[in-house]
This record gives structure tokens, C-alpha cells and sequence, in this order.
């Protein structure tokens, strides 16, 4: 299927708008009966010059048709922190397009085997297709989190000829019973510009600070320092994991390091 065609046969349902942004959820048939949907956040009025194609962590599972039947996009406080930055993140110059795991991985999600796996990244292919054919001035940048890194890391090299760079946050380098994570992957095997954020007050046993300081081998890095008392587990999107408190600071350096502008690498106590 053309780039052209892909747009023609998703299914697009336009849910809120406001001065800045817009959000319609595209339903992309990507294999036989299967759909990869993803939440785009944009401004309509505006050209964006990067899209951001963001997966947030756990198994990915946001199952954005059943939250979005009412016409309303509805997520708890308690939401993934790409989720939680998404209206941050998109503007003007930036589009945002969350992904949701495929429709044959629902309600359950994807495994560390399959966010690593030929089938998500051809999957994924096509939703950069519909987004190049959408924005055909924007470069693509991936975005992961969490577990939504080892889809970010693996992607990175299989579309590394569609995508222009790529965002690991939180990155998951220790294996633990549900999978490996990141733990034997080959960093230097990632060939596009990379940006690496990490709280340094990470409490997760799985993506510990100095775990993704040694991964980085000194590439580009962005610190986090402090936040709010943690209102979940360490693990969990309202702490230090999720970057909670430091939302604003943390999204404002990914924004500028998607538009190629200075940002800060040390996000601290007193920001």
C-alpha cells in the first residue's frame, strides 16, 4: 500500500481541539486484520517541522479506541508521562503521534520480544509512512520510555533509514522475569542521532541512572534532579521514573532537541 493509500484507508476521528493543538486518532491497517493505531497531537493551522513517534512503557497497551469512542480523549492523573507532556511536547513546530500497541496485541500488549521483533518494525514502517506522507517537511524522530525504549532502541536501527533520530527516557538496561529489557542490546549498533534523558533519582531496579550513563558512552544526555514527592511506585509514572514535577523543564529540553536548538543537560533542584 502507497504512503497516499495508507492515509485514504485509516480511520481518523478528530476528538479535541484548543489554541494550540488538535488530537484525531488514525487507525492504520498495517497487516490482515490487523490496525496500529496512534493518537496524533498537532496544530492544524501550523507546518510542524518534526514529528515525534512516541511509546510510552509497560506493554504499551493504551487501547486508544476503547478510551476514545466518546469522542474524548480521556486518561488518568496517573497516565504515562509521554501521555502526561503530550499538549507540552506538540505545538507549532512539533507533532506528536503516540502509539498504541497493535490491535492483535490488545488488551494484553506487546512483549519485550515483540517490541524488538520484525513485526513491530514493519508495523511501525508503515505508520512513518503515513506520517512522511502527512508531513512530508518533517524529519521523524522515535521517542520510547521506559520499556517504550526497547521498541525506541531496536526501531532505531530497522527504520534507520526513515527516521532522522531518536529519544531514549528511562532506559530499561536490567532484565527482570517479564524480559530482558535492554540489557544485551548493542547501542553502538544505533547509527542516528541519539538523546538520552534519565532522572538521576531513578528509584527503578530496571533503569537505573548509571545503567543508561554507561549505555550512553558519553553521547548527548540530558540530567534530571529532583520533582515532586513520588505519588506511585518507583517503577511507576509519578516518580522520579516518570519525571514527576520535572514535566515542564524535561519536555521543553526534548523540544529543543528535536528542533536542533541548545538544551539543557542538566535539569536541576532549583529549575
Amino acid at each position: 500500500m502507497s504512503a497516499k493509500g495508507a492515509i485514504a484507508a485509516a480511520g481518523l476521528i478528530a476528538i479535541c481541539a484548543n489554541a494550540r493543538a488538535a488530537e484525531e486518532l488514525v487507525a492504520l491497517p498495517v497487516r490482515d486484520g490487523v490496525t496500529e493505531s496512534y493518537l496524533l497531537v498537532y496544530d492544524k493551522s501550523a507546518a510542524p517541522k518534526v514529528v515525534a513517534v512516541s511509546f510510552i512503557g509497560g506493554t504499551g497497551a493504551i487501547d486508544l479506541m476503547k478510551r476514545m469512542r466518546d469522542g474524548v480523549a480521556r486518561f488518568g492523573p496517573g497516565a504515562n508521562v509521554l501521555i502526561r507532556i503530550r499538549e507540552k511536547l506538540a505545538g507549532g513546530d512539533i507533532a506528536d503521534a503516540i502509539v498504541d500497541a497493535p490491535s492483535d496485541r490488545l488488551p494484553g500488549g506487546m512483549s519485550d520480544d515483540f517490541r524488538s521483533g520484525e513485526m513491530h518494525a514493519a508495523d511501525i514502517r508503515k505508520v512513518v509512512a503515513d506520517l512522511h506522507a502527512r508531513f512530508p517537511e518533517a524529519r521523524i524522530f522515535l521517542i520510547g520510555t521506559s520499556r517504550g525504549t526497547i521498541s525506541g532502541a531496536h526501531l532505531s536501527v530497522a527504520l534507520a533509514d526513515v527516521v532522522q533520530g531518536a529519544i531514549l527516557s528511562s532506559t530499561v538496561t536490567v532484565a527482570n522475569q517479564v524480559g530482558p529489557g535492554l540489557s544485551s542490546f548493542d547501542f553502538a549498533s544505533i547509527k542516528i542521532p541519539l538523546l538520552w534523558v534519565h532522572h538521576r533519582d531513578d528509584g527503578c531496579r530496571l533503569s537505573p541512572y548509571a545503567g543508561a550513563e554507561r549505555a550512553a558512552r558519553g553521547g548527548a544526555f540530558v540530567s534530571v534532579s529532583g520533582g515532586d514527592p513520588p505519588q506511585s511506585g518507583p517503577c511507576d509514572p509519578l516518580s522520579p521514573h516518570g519525571y514527576f514535577g520535572r514535566e515542564e523543564p524535561t519536555t521543553q529540553a526534548i523540544r529543543n532537541y528535536l528542533l536542533g536548538r541548545d538544551f539543557a543537560r542538566e535539569i536541576g533542584v532549583q529549575q
